[in-house]
């Protein structure tokens, strides 16, 4: 009798529970969010109603936003910094990994309701039908889990010094580096939580295979996070600057019914090249962060654009009219604009820009004009791309194929995995949607994920 009248206590209704305490604690949840992989997670508690819940001593400080709608709550934002008790003090890397939820975003959730027994696992957060409506922000605390690191989740570079060689320059001279010392070697890359770790692996590499790494000058470009610190932590000599990218900038020129497109908003920073770096920069050379250089990059800085603003490998034999719709084709004023070109396709994640013709002629006013066609008309699918091509295809210097082995992700739904072109290999580029440090991770790589492992510095030493 005892025993079935504690089951039966225990089927009582969530709202039924609640009733039979005055004061009640409010449910729970902690949330696992992963950060990089292999998985490094942050486990925090999300309270309901107004408040703050602290897990752990000395981890991070965080605002959360979040709402409901029947009963499932959505992230809508969050920031975090850095809140140690007696003031703030240094807790390199932990911060600088943590980046911004948005809406949607994929996390894991765990019930803690008043019955330690009865725990519900979901892939989104569920509250009991009777739970009031939440729409609030809390501060609570987050105590990270082990990462492969104490201090940074990526292991500290080796040194690379300069060869005889490359004699000596003004801002070595001098013990400082001045960004407009024409002895530099100028380089754009992308820095985001998500593909962090391809371009730790691409700077890497670029240092590896340079005969004067310490003439190359590194432009990281941002939108969220301040990941200046890790990098500086893992490559201690680096020559960089980080530059902040305002998502806003081309919020206005993307339809609402297309927002998706501003999930990776650093896709369009190298449309501003030109406005963010110095202008004493008059050259740079632009990579996408999921490729490694096997070459010395002064090889492709020195490359002979002639009278052309860009240079890029060109791919003649790739079917053109695939990046664009059949509206803008069937409309001569939009595909007229080819006319008297022989356009071809290109790979944007490997360019090389004279950026003094391109402030010139002001191509971004031109790429932005498109993209404000494309808003009203869709004339091309999503993308940076495709406004590349209008205004570029067919007045690019070529580069040869060996600097843009590209297309070596292959589609990671189907597990295709994709060989090198004929040909010599300077570089070596992941675009498509598998990416070799997931595949590797994930204990099912391809042959040629091999090739980038060497130049990965996530985690502790091989």
């Amino acid at each position: 009798m005892v025993e079935n009248a504690r089951q039966k206590k225990k089927k009582l209704s969530w709202k039924k529970r609640s009733k039979a305490k005055k004061a009640p604690p409010p449910p729970t949840a902690t949330l696992a969010l992963s950060l990089l992989r292999p998985a490094s997670l942050i486990s925090f508690r999300l309270v309901q109603g107004k408040g703050a819940s602290k897990v752990g001593e000395g981890g991070l400080e965080c605002t959360v936003a979040y709402a409901s709608t029947r009963g499932l709550i959505v992230l809508t934002g969050s920031e975090c910094r850095a809140s140690r008790p007696g003031g703030p003090q240094r807790n390199p890397g932990v911060p600088s990994i943590v980046p911004s939820l948005h809406s949607g975003r994929s996390v894991r959730f765990q019930i803690e309701e008043e019955e330690e027994e009865e725990r519900d696992l979901r892939p989104s957060l569920q509250l009991k039908p009777s739970a009031p409506p939440i729409t609030t922000v809390i501060s609570v605390s987050l105590s990270p889990l082990p990462i492969p690191s104490p201090n940074y989740p990526f292991r500290k570079s080796t040194t690379f010094r300069n060869a005889d060689e490359c004699g000596f320059s003004d801002h070595q001279i001098r013990g400082k580096t001045i960004v407009c010392d024409p002895s530099l070697v100028h380089v754009a890359i992308t820095l985001d939580v998500e593909y962090l770790r391809g371009s730790v692996a691409a700077v890497h590499s670029i240092l590896q295979h340079s005969m004067c790494p310490e003439n190359v000058f590194f432009h990281f470009l941002v939108s969220e996070t301040n990941l200046e610190s890790l990098v500086r932590s893992t490559f201690p000599q680096l020559k960089l600057k980080v530059y902040y990218f305002d998502p806003e900038i081309v919020r206005s020129f993307i339809s609402t019914s297309v927002r998706q497109a501003l999930e990776q908003p650093l896709n369009y920073a190298r449309n501003y090249l030109a406005d963010l770096l110095e202008p004493c920069v008059k050259r740079v050379i632009y990579l996408d962060s999921d490729l490694v250089v096997v070459d010395d990059i002064a090889k492709l800085w020195t490359t002979n654009l002639g009278s052309r603003t860009i240079g890029a490998p060109e791919y003649c034999h790739a079917n053109f009219t695939k990046y664009f719709t059949a509206s803008f084709w069937s409309e001569k004023r939009f595909s007229g604009t080819f006319q008297g070109r022989k356009p071809c396709y290109f790979n944007t994640g490997v360019m090389v820009i004279d950026l003094v013709k391109w402030r010139w002629v002001g191509y971004t006013k031109r790429i932005e004009r498109w993209m404000a066609i494309q808003k009203s008309h869709r004339i091309y699918e999503l993308g940076s791309l495709p406004s590349y091509l209008l205004v570029f295809a067919g007045h690019v210097a070529p580069i040869e194929h060996r600097w843009n082995q590209h297309g070596l992700g292959g589609d990671n739904v189907r597990g295709s995995c994709r060989n090198l072109h004929p040909g010599p290999v300077s570089l070596l580029h992941w675009s498509g949607s598998g990416k070799p440090w997931l595949r590797l991770d994930s204990k099912q790589p391809c042959p040629l994920d091999a090739l980038w492992a060497p130049y990965d510095l996530y985690g502790h030493s091989p």
